[in-house]
């Protein structure tokens, strides 16, 4: 599964993508959920505003079935483990599902427990993160996944997904 969460006025919504092969992206089973009254974006506690919404279109399906879970940002924040929203997903989730975080921009403050995939022909890295996988497994999986370019096609319908209203 895959989510993701656009903002706009005080709303957010949350979009998750099931998918049965990381080299297809037919079969894709979509959930949608809107939600208001969103506190606003606190700089360093992302998390606060994006985990209630992935927790609250979670606890609508049933969770027996997922096998790893994409989110739209970080695992961790720092080289020192500082939990951004995939650790704290992991946390909420009682470390029972791995979570793999794919960002479009770098973050600083982290190098070690980050990779860099190259996909395509693109000279601008997506950067992996990861939580109950490993960093490297966790990387070939988005290196692998269906799609030409950069952002695998997969996430890329996400994103879409997300912004239509």
């Amino acid at each position: 599964m895959a989510f993701d969460t656009y903002y706009f006025k005080n709303k957010a919504k949350t979009v998750c993508v099931g998918f049965n092969s990381w080299l297809k992206e037919d079969n894709l089973v979509v959930l949608t959920e809107t939600i208001e009254n969103i506190p606003e974006y606190v700089s360093g506690e992302f998390y606060k505003r994006e985990l209630p919404c992935i927790l609250s279109l979670l606890n609508k399906n049933a969770l027996e079935n997922i096998e790893l879970i994409i989110v739209d940002g970080f695992v961790y924040l720092d080289d020192n483990n500082k939990y951004g929203l995939g650790a704290h997903l992991y946390n909420a989730l009682n470390k029972e599902i791995p979570i793999i975080g794919v960002a479009k921009r770098d973050f600083a403050t982290i190098n070690k427990n980050k990779s860099k995939v190259y996909r395509g022909e693109s000279q601008n890295p997506l950067f992996i993160t990861s939580i109950g996988i490993e960093l490297n497994i966790a990387s070939e999986k988005i290196k692998k996944m269906k799609g030409k370019y950069r952002i695998p096609t997969l996430l890329k319908e996400l994103d879409k997904l997300t912004r239509e209203k």
